[in-house]
């Protein structure tokens, strides 16, 4: 189906649109009724991820609600140590687990048909493509390297990844390997959702704020960079969102050392700083979600905000990270009514 009425690829394409389209990071999720009924009927969060008939229900339920301008597939970033046999649980309470990495693991790694163990989600994305309506822009997405990185190191998440950074200092050829081997494998499943029909990817960078700056070139921007070239030398045109959540004056360099279509922006960023970004390209964000379970006039102001900085260039309206289970339905509609100007 043609994509030319898709607002979201409008604006990756450098156009300015007002109102600006847009979408929620973790739009499906448990602020949401019918997102929780389905996932008591998945069984476990990885069994939701995997089954295209409820992956499909979840990804679609706040399109049939808000009309969003993108549907994000519905899956997470882990699966891809999944693919890679870490023994991947999610645990109530206790965020993802998994059998921690270590040296001698991460140069024994071998891609064993990871594609093959994720074509789930390829069919996922095959039955969105169809079901979705056409001005839907349909995102794929992955974790960074960084990111997933930090998870199979400590086997959890820990608040400021020092397992992954001490590592990394300690075992410098070993880290190189591991960002160097989930970049090609993550490149090929953007590869692989872009076939099924995804649009466009976003690539999470969501510890890149741990980070300093010789680290941060490192660890985030190259290997991002080298997904992003190993993408487009397959498919010539792909655009890529990446998010590097916390990176804030690095973000100055990160469009150039990546070579990424939009910057997305967590809500630290200067709107300042964001409209320079912004001259370069394609920014996305920034609303701060807790301002959305806040609701009323924190929200409106804070959205007005966004909209007065960044609505004169190419915008795609989001929030600065996920929303989360405490904000309202309710609210989310009028966040949706006050970005598209019906209540401004």
């Amino acid at each position: 189906m043609s994509d030319t009425n898709r607002k979201i690829i409008d604006v990756l394409n450098g156009k300015t649109i007002s109102p600006p389209p847009v979408w929620l990071m973790r739009q499906a999720g448990r602020y949401l009724p019918e997102y929780r009924k389905t996932r008591a009927e998945a069984g476990s969060f990885l069994d939701l991820c995997y089954s295209p008939d409820h992956a499909v229900e979840v990804t679609l339920q706040p399109i049939r609600r808000y009309g969003f301008d993108a549907a994000i597939l519905f899956s997470d970033i882990l699966v891809i140590p999944d693919a890679l046999h870490r023994n991947v649980t999610f645990t109530e309470g206790h965020g993802p687990q998994m059998d921690p990495i270590d040296e001698a693991g991460i140069f024994a790694l071998k891609d064993d048909n990871g594609l093959q163990h994720l074509a789930p989600v390829f069919e996922t994305l095959r039955r969105l493509r169809q079901d979705l309506p056409g001005e839907t822009t349909l995102l794929g997405f992955c974790g960074a390297p960084w990111t997933v990185a930090t998870y199979m190191i400590a086997g959890h998440g820990t608040t400021d990844q020092a397992p992954a950074r001490l590592f990394a200092y300690r075992y410098p050829k070993a880290f190189e390997h591991l960002l160097t081997f989930l970049a090609d494998l993550s490149a090929d499943y953007l590869v692989a959702q872009i076939d099924a029909g995804a649009d466009a990817v976003q690539i999470f960078d969501s510890w890149a704020g741990v980070l300093g700056e010789e680290e941060f070139d490192a660890f985030c921007c190259r290997p991002v960079q080298r997904m992003i070239a190993s993408v487009r030398a397959r498919r010539p045109g792909a655009k890529v969102i990446a998010f590097a959540k916390g990176a804030g004056m690095l973000l100055k360099t990160y469009r150039q050392k990546t070579d990424a279509t939009a910057i997305g922006l967590d809500w630290t960023v200067p709107l300042a700083f964001a409209r320079e970004l912004q001259k370069d390209g394609p920014v996305q964000g920034n609303l701060d979600p807790m301002r959305v379970v806040a609701g009323g006039k924190a929200m409106e102001e804070g959205i007005d905000r966004i909209l007065d900085e960044l609505g004169h260039g190419p915008l795609i309206f989001n929030l600065g990270h996920g929303i989360t289970p405490q904000a309202d339905p309710e609210t989310v509609a009028a966040l949706v009514h006050r970005v598209r100007g019906i209540s401004r």
